[in-house]
């Protein structure tokens, strides 16, 4: 294996006046490019949480040949400011896409793009996904999703009761939901104190309508899709019926694969198992470049004999 750099380094750029911001961790010739989205109330620290490289997907992910840019979602980040003007979810694929591209520019970008994304992230990566515009997407991965709540998750998230416009973030019974068992996680990352982040205001109306819009946006996805959901997510139903339902809405995509991810909770990639979980979908990722490889070699003209 060549030599690869695992720096991360944080990146602003300009998409249609906006700045915004993302880490990068370059492979120096990669197999293809990952752009990470990140759950609620957090940064893309989350994929690179603050003096734990064991844990971080854009340095496994580096040293494996694939590059990383792992963006603060729309209205995070250096766009918070902004968040008032992100209420259209076209308008947030627009931005997510602009900044890939944009600090992406010339450097090698391997067989193409694949998508991973986690717990409201997945509502903007399952949209990007499913944007038509776009010839070089490898795949998709979603984790810590769902379209049913675990019993008891509703009245704790209470996204009826509250304003839309008035996120949530705290109390004892969300705290259980994202963390508990607290065991399954390093003792310094319960809570993610250090990558902690106000969301804005569009996101209370993503979480409430998400599971009533999921089956739709799914049905425009014509890549390979990857599940996960830890085997003690507390958030969103699990077992094998609702892996089943979840993989049953990408009803275009050529490949839905599912896994219940052992020993884990809610937050996968800052897990103590998020090693494991990583290299689990990067061997995925493996599958979509091949698969994007020979699909070019099966369209070159054969040979008469």
């Amino acid at each position: 294996m060549n030599s690869r750099t695992t720096e991360v380094v944080s990146r602003v750029v300009d998409v249609d006046g906006i700045p915004m911001s993302a880490l990068l961790c370059e492979a120096r010739e990669p197999r293809a490019v990952l752009v990470a989205l990140h759950g609620g109330a957090v940064t893309s620290r989350y994929f690179d949480y603050p003096d734990h490289p064991r844990l971080s997907l854009l340095r496994t992910a580096a040293a494996l040949g694939f590059t990383t840019v792992a963006i603060d979602r729309p209205g995070y980040g250096s766009s918070a400011p902004f968040g008032e003007s992100m209420a259209s979810p076209a308008r947030r694929v627009d931005l997510a896409y602009g900044v890939v591209d944009r600090l992406l520019a010339s450097r090698p970008r391997g067989a193409g793009l694949f998508l991973w994304a986690h717990s409201i992230g997945c509502a903007l990566g399952v949209l990007m996904a499913g944007d038509d515009r776009r010839s070089d997407l490898l795949g998709l991965e979603i984790a810590g999703t769902g379209r049913h709540h675990a019993p008891g998750a509703v009245e704790i998230l209470d996204f009826r009761q509250r304003d839309p416009a008035v996120p949530r973030r705290s109390g004892p019974g969300l705290r259980d939901l994202l963390w508990e068992p607290s065991r399954l996680y390093p003792a310094e990352v319960v809570g993610a104190a250090r990558i902690q982040s106000p969301g804005p205001p569009y996101e209370a109306t993503v979480a409430r309508r998400w599971p009533l819009e999921f089956a739709e946006v799914a049905a425009r996805v014509r890549i390979p899709v990857h599940y996960t959901l830890g085997d003690q997510e507390r958030v969103w139903s699990s077992g094998p019926e609702a892996m089943a339902d979840i993989a049953g809405l990408f009803t275009a995509s050529p490949r839905v694969v599912t896994d219940e991810q052992a020993d884990s909770g809610h937050n996968l990639s800052i897990g103590r198992t998020a090693t494991g979980y990583h290299l689990k979908i990067l061997s995925f990722v493996e599958e979509c470049v091949l698969g994007r490889e020979n699909d070019g070699i099966d369209r070159l003209p054969r040979r008469a004999g």
